[in-house]
């Protein structure tokens, strides 16, 4: 696994990314951790670039929270602890009957050099997709139902991990709300709180 220098150089490079004309700059990336756990969020909503870091805003609060409750951890311990990726780093902008673009097809093609990177870089032991979106990229489409409170084996551009997906946190899904997605996201953050990567992370180890 890299060290943080290779990991800020990483960033840096991410930061000054302009392969999609049609996407918000600036990227937005969180902090340059050297964690053998990945978290994959969607893409960043309007109000990340501002803030500057993923998770900044009310889905954010969601997702921390769910940390706070099976982990222990803070909002800073999360950032600390665990590297923050997504399938596409900038804002994809408004559609124009409301609500966000979905990152077109290329558009994700181009930015998932940046995770394949980050996958050589840190060789995670767990990856934790945030959403539909990021899940697909892992596990295919498929219904939340079958893919929440599981953990399953992945191999990503030829390095293994262990995937827990999560769905996404955001208000405008009620699906972590009620059943069974509730039961079945504390399912899931069970497992992750019981993962080695996670356990490791705990007691100070890389």
């Amino acid at each position: 696994m890299a060290g943080v220098a290779a990991v800020e150089r990483h960033l840096a490079a991410l930061r000054a990314c302009e392969r999609c004309p049609r996407m918000h700059r600036p990227a937005v990336v969180g902090r340059a951790v050297a964690s053998r756990v990945l978290l994959v969020g969607q893409a960043p909503g309007d109000k990340e670039p501002k803030l500057g870091r993923p998770f900044a805003w009310t889905a954010g609060k969601t997702l921390f929270k769910w940390f706070h409750g099976a982990l222990g951890w803070s909002e800073d311990e999360v950032r600390d602890r665990v590297y923050f990726a997504a399938v596409c780093r900038c804002f994809p902008g408004k559609r124009a009957e409301g609500g966000d673009r979905v990152p077109a097809p290329e558009e994700i093609t181009e930015c998932s050099a940046w995770l394949e990177r980050e996958f050589a870089l840190l060789r995670p032991a767990l990856v934790l997709p945030v959403g539909k979106l990021a899940i697909s990229q892992f596990l295919g489409e498929r219904p939340l139902v079958e893919t929440i409170g599981k953990a399953f084996p992945i191999s990503y551009r030829g390095h293994q991990a262990e995937c827990i997906p999560l769905p996404h946190p955001s208000g405008a899904s009620p699906w972590h709300r009620m059943e069974p997605g509730k039961t079945l996201l504390g399912a899931a953050l069970a497992m992750i709180a019981r993962h080695p990567a996670i356990v490791g992370t705990k007691k100070g180890e890389s």
